[in-house]
């Protein structure tokens, strides 16, 4: 079927492939604002943007196991016809061996982290620094609450997103497509927790649903004014896992960090020894093309119990051209 562009509401074909066969931890991310979406002639939906000669393809076949390889085939047919080549970003293992069967090159591009809710407690050494910064922004008169995202809060959610880009450079750009998003059509699936300081937001997280074999939340969008005490977001982060340990969530997923956890052996038999040597080469040295080491270090803070690959393919062979577009497409570059 012609794919389409769902800015308008959700459509529930969309909702629901991605609720019943998301099997990624950040699959909710396919309902970003300015997402395609392809829908198979038997159901199943596959979300991707365009990108020069590309189409950058997010997360796998979200449809039903059985049809997941039909529906990879018919995308395929699609993006031919379009005279577009398929490169599949953030896939988790099945996902890649899947692709692999299909004639893809395949390779890990990162790893995803995730802390499993009813074993985790901030109690015993390994978190006195952690615990120690949490006291102290609480001292420092740091308040967490779950905010509904109304007009006063959308106006104050812009306010710190503006002030955290402009403390990033003037040359410096916000991120898209592999990270999430706050307020659309989506945003009422999304939970939102805010550090305030005498009552107003200075700090927000905001989580996205999980489904699958591991449900739960997502740790998504992160952003704090330039000017807050240490330790606001671990603060927010702890109150927001208290919550939900409360409410019997099973996971708390941290997402994906491309460029770490990169291990030999997770690679795919017929994977390419030259972007997993271009991989390795931007773990060392990429921080200027995507702030991996920063990401991983707030990570780990949280001890995380799973730690999983997650591949790039690539439908005609690997190419560096590609990998440039995906850069481009996600704006790292």
């Amino acid at each position: 079927m012609e794919s389409s562009q769902g800015t308008q509401g959700i459509p529930e074909s969309l909702l629901g492939s991605i609720r019943d066969h998301g099997d990624n931890p950040s699959a909710f991310l396919a309902l970003n604002e300015g997402n395609e979406h392809f829908e198979g002639s038997g159901g199943g939906v596959v979300t991707y943007r365009g990108a020069g000669r590309y189409f950058i393809q997010f997360g796998g076949a979200f449809t039903a196991k059985s049809q997941q390889r039909a529906l990879l085939e018919e995308f395929g047919r699609y993006a031919r016809a379009k005279r577009r080549t398929i490169v599949g970003i953030q896939l988790q293992r099945a996902d890649a061996e899947l692709y692999a069967a299909a004639g893809f090159t395949v390779n890990q591009v990162g790893s995803s982290y995730a802390v499993h809710l009813p074993e985790f407690t901030l109690r015993g050494t390994r978190f006195m620094k952690l615990r120690n910064k949490i006291s102290r922004a609480k001292r420092g008169g740091l308040e967490v609450r779950e905010l509904r995202y109304d007009k006063e809060v959308e106006e104050q959610i812009d306010r710190i997103d503006r002030d955290w880009l402009r403390s990033k450079g003037r040359h410096v750009k916000e991120i898209e497509f592999l990270v999430g998003q706050v307020g659309g059509p989506a945003q009422e699936h999304r939970r939102l927790f805010a550090g305030l300081v005498e009552g107003r937001p200075v700090a927000y997280v905001s989580y996205s649903p999980a489904y699958g074999s591991r449900p739960g939340w997502l740790h998504d969008l992160s952003r704090r004014l330039p000017e807050v005490m240490p330790g606001v977001m671990e603060t927010i982060n702890a109150a927001a896992i208290e919550r939900f340990t409360e409410e019997g969530a099973e996971w708390l997923h941290f997402g994906f960090t491309p460029f770490t956890g990169l291990d030999p052996a997770c690679e795919l038999a017929g994977h390419s020894a030259l972007t997993g040597k271009f991989m390795r080469l931007l773990a060392a040295k990429g921080g200027s093309v995507y702030p991996a080491a920063t990401q991983l270090a707030y990570k780990e803070k949280w001890a995380p119990h799973l730690v999983t690959p997650e591949y790039l393919a690539f439908e005609r062979g690997a190419s560096l051209g590609a990998i440039w577009q995906i850069l481009r497409v996600t704006r790292s570059v």
